[in-house]
């Protein structure tokens, strides 16, 4: 018997991979995009990259 059969999931806004609801995330579930710091890392890299292009 699964403990925790229906966790709310998300899809990560830079891999597209489906991650579900963690206990540390219970007080920002709403605000949370990626499924990993890495994911987080990387789109913030990419944001700066877009960013120093355009000037």
């Amino acid at each position: 018997m699964h403990r925790k059969p229906h966790l709310p999931s998300k899809l990560c806004q830079t891999c597209q991979r489906p991650f579900t609801w963690r206990k540390k995330w219970q007080d920002c579930w709403d605000e949370v995009r990626h499924c990993s710091e890495r994911c987080r890392r990387t789109a913030r890299q990419k944001s700066r990259e877009v960013r120093n292009d355009n000037h």
